[in-house]
């Protein structure tokens, strides 16, 4: 075990999840910046429909990368505290497992996505208008997701080992590449939509090197052989168990997605999915930071409640919540004061303008709050506990919003019902939240 884990159970918290958060948080705001200039190069480029495609594409990546969230903070979940328990071949096997586990899942859902790519994007909500545009760019994302994938999940691992630092660099690689490349390819080589999905498979390859690079070196604390590939049953069975939270919270974003791209294409066409599409790239831009602190979180709470320091997972929790907190409300107080500024970075429409400056203050209303809902479910997955994890992962979007979207609409509110059920729902999740995480915390004793 190297200085980077015995750090976990010694350093000052406010210290330690400085360290680790800060480099993470880094990382989650570059990749949410290539999102939000990703969206707007497509926008200036190929215009609102070029939006609109990525918009129904890009909850299928989504569900490809949640693929390798799940395998990646599960494993990562158990590597945290194998380590803490001083299991080092054990935390080996576990990583050893989720690079197995991780291609044989992207292998089959790459090939299911390119056999049956206009059925699933019809699926989630593309109309004819806007089916070539997310075509011509999901199929390219297909063929290059076991890039992306791998990166993401060896991500969770290398935080696993308190080793933010490298984790950091790999996803700042593949991002900033990605921001260099989309300006190249959409506009120099004039390859449209196209460019933007070419340009992501690159970067995320270069990203992938380079964290091949990094556990070939010998500076990481987990010395992966063959035999550690071969799967074993109760090791998958631990990494999916304790990931499949983030899977099904990545999937009912996508769930979501497919109810939204409908529902708003059947009550305000494809304007109100280029709205929508705005709007979540710019929602991902303020979440990212929480993101952030929660990864720096997740390996401190999973070593020291592996070594039972019951105190220094309870000093972790207030930290990360009050620092959530703070962010939630600075992006909330953006999107009260500059909305019509920040929808005109992406397009020029004045129709997507006019209709995004009431979906804004409407879906960012209880941003402030939402910091409870992030903290609850990390905690329980960096505990293993799979259970309330999962509970907590569909809380929001699976027994709330998505019932709510469908319902409002029905009662006369028409399109704002839509926009209404994001706070509402907010409120509900985040007081079920807050009781589930009081009842946990109260059960931790030295």
């Amino acid at each position: 075990m190297n200085s980077h884990s015995t750090l976990l159970g010694q350093e000052d918290i406010r210290k330690l999840l400085v360290r680790l958060s800060t480099p993470a948080t880094i990382a989650m705001i570059v990749n949410a910046l290539y999102n939000l200039i990703d969206t707007i190069f497509v926008g200036r480029g190929v215009g609102y429909l070029g939006i609109a495609g990525l918009s129904v594409a890009f909850p299928i990546q989504m569900i490809i990368m949640a693929f390798g969230m799940m395998v990646g903070i599960g494993a990562a979940s158990s590597v945290s505290r194998n380590l803490g328990a001083g299991n080092l071949e054990r935390a080996e096997k576990v990583a050893g497992n989720s690079y197995t586990l991780i291609l044989i899942i992207i292998v089959l859902i790459s090939t299911f996505g390119l056999l049956f790519t206009d059925p699933i994007l019809r699926l989630f909500g593309a109309t004819e208008t806007i089916l070539p545009y997310a075509r011509d760019y999901i199929r390219i994302i297909f063929l290059g997701s076991i890039f992306f994938s791998f990166a993401v999940s060896s991500n969770n691992l290398i935080r696993a080992e308190g080793n933010a630092r490298v984790a950091m660099y790999a996803m700042i690689i593949g991002t900033g590449l990605n921001i260099l490349l989309d300006p190249l390819f959409i506009f120099t080589l004039d390859m449209g939509i196209q460019g933007a999905a070419l340009a992501t498979i690159l970067a995320q390859f270069i990203s992938f090197v380079y964290i091949l690079v990094y556990l070939k070196s010998g500076k990481s604390s987990l010395k992966i052989a063959l035999h550690h590939l071969r799967p074993e049953v109760s090791i998958v069975r631990e990494i999916l168990g304790v990931g499949l939270p983030t899977f099904v919270r990545q999937i009912n974003g996508s769930l979501l997605a497919i109810i939204m791209n409908n529902t708003l294409g059947f009550y305000g066409g494809d304007i109100a999915i280029t709205v929508y599409g705005i709007i979540n790239r710019v929602m991902m831009f303020l979440l990212m930071p929480m993101f952030g602190v929660v990864q720096g979180m997740q390996p401190i709470v999973g070593f020291n409640y592996g070594a039972r320091k019951f105190d220094r997972v309870k000093e972790t929790l207030k930290y990360s919540l009050v620092t959530v907190t703070g962010f939630a409300l600075f992006g909330w107080i953006l999107s009260r004061l500059f909305p019509r500024f920040i929808l005109g970075i992406f397009t020029t429409e004045a129709a997507v303008i006019d209709l995004g400056m009431t979906a804004i203050h409407y879906i960012f209303l209880a941003i402030p709050i939402i910091g409870i809902q992030i903290i609850s479910g990390a905690l329980f997955q960096a505990l293993g506990k799979s259970k309330p994890a999962f509970i907590l992962s569909i809380l929001r979007q699976m027994l709330i919003l998505i019932p709510l979207v469908l319902i409002l609409p029905l009662l006369g509110f028409g399109l704002l019902g839509v926009f209404i059920a994001f706070p509402v729902s907010d409120v509900i999740s985040t007081a079920i939240s807050a009781l589930i995480l009081k009842q946990e915390v109260d059960k931790m004793h030295l």
